[in-house]
């Protein structure tokens, strides 16, 4: 029994995840002081282990049968459905009904839709490999994430929005679509974000933008969130301040250091040094997502594993950028770090399916694979 749990699973990439859950569980006991404010640490840990149940169980499983047109359409209706149920019963939290809220936990759907959305993406990409160079593809492919941006628009989550379309736009490239045609994309997602502007964007969500470009314009007001994060990440300079020496979150200047904010106060505690090993760690998590990613069994199985790099990337890329106040604030959690079971459990089923796939993976040579993959 062991020696087939050593097989199915792939502990190096394991060995990559422990050290950035540690660095989240460590960060929100320090700024607590050691109490149970919140219960972020006690709750965080409960939400790890059931993360890493799905992600043994899901290695198990033949996911094969997501190979089946029905079997994924049905997954997204459902959660479509759900996410759709969400302006009946679901909870209103910084403005947005993004939750359902059970008592001791909440529950956000729109990361199992992320989830989702790569599947029918590679899905679609896969059975059209040969004639992916028809533009039309994009505009079909573009269909299936057009509705959940929507719902997700509606609650509204920019932060949640942006990470569908990033989905949608990394799978678009790695399906193997002409340079004319990206350029088309590019045209087009200028186009669609011009009418979002003044159709769809809030006040504060413009603000945010605003923000983006002049963050020390309005510290006080839209821009303050942006401005404790960069006070925390510049104030840990090499080394940091030590651990449970982070005032910035400690004394409440940095907003939702548990979550949105907390590589900031990481940075603020562990330094350049800390969080340069925390990049590196990301890297290697992505690395070995590609490299099973590159001995699917088939275009399906590939694709699927790219657009799991595509999802983590976009997190990572996101929160990390916003914490430095390269990027609005839209809050996005960061990847096994940030308090939340939501992301931690769509994380993980990610990974688990991922893990299952290594059971009827093929070697492959590298040249194969760029004419098959890139469509070379």
């Amino acid at each position: 029994m062991i020696e087939k749990i050593s097989n199915r699973i792939d502990w190096m990439l394991v060995f990559f995840i422990l050290p950035i859950i540690a660095a989240g569980l460590v960060t929100m006991k320090s700024f607590t002081g050691g109490e149970n404010i919140g219960g972020f640490f006690d709750k965080q840990i409960i939400w790890v282990l059931v993360g890493f149940s799905v992600f043994f169980i899901f290695s198990f499983i033949d996911f094969r049968f997501l190979k089946r047109t029905s079997v994924i359409v049905f997954l997204f209706l459902l959660i479509s459905l759900i996410l759709l149920t969400l302006f009946i019963l679901g909870r209103v939290s910084h403005g947005a009904t993004s939750w359902f809220d059970f008592g001791y936990f909440s529950f956000q759907p729109v990361d199992m839709m992320k989830l989702v959305l790569v599947l029918i993406l590679a899905k679609y990409f896969s059975r059209r490999h040969v004639e992916i160079k028809d533009i039309k593809h994009i505009f079909i492919s573009f269909f299936y994430a057009l509705i959940p941006l929507i719902l997700v628009l509606l609650q509204p989550d920019f932060g949640s929005t942006m990470i569908i379309f990033f989905i949608w736009l990394g799978m678009v490239f790695v399906s193997g679509i002409s340079k004319t045609h990206l350029f088309l994309v590019f045209s087009s997602g200028v186009a669609i974000f011009a009418m979002m502007w003044f159709l769809v964007f809030a006040p504060y969500q413009k603000a945010r933008i605003f923000n983006f470009i002049n963050p020390l314009a309005d510290i006080h007001g839209t821009g303050y969130n942006a401005f404790q994060s960069t006070i925390a990440v510049g104030s840990g300079e090499i080394l940091g301040k030590g651990l449970g020496f982070g005032t910035q979150s400690r004394l409440k200047f940095l907003p939702e250091p548990q979550s949105d904010f907390i590589f900031a106060a990481f940075a603020e505690e562990w330094g350049l040094v800390g969080s340069v090993l925390i990049l590196l760690l990301y890297g290697l998590v992505i690395w070995r997502i590609l490299y099973f990613s590159a001995l699917g069994a088939s275009n399906f199985e590939i694709l699927f594993g790219m657009g799991i790099a595509i999802f983590f990337m976009s997190h990572i890329f996101i929160n990390i950028g916003m914490n430095l106040g390269l990027l609005p604030v839209t809050g996005i959690p960061l990847p096994f770090m940030s308090y939340g079971g939501s992301h931690l459990l769509a994380e993980f089923a990610g990974l688990g399916i991922l893990m299952s796939m290594r059971r009827y993976a093929r070697p492959a040579h590298r040249d194969d694979m760029k004419n098959e993959f890139l469509g070379a």
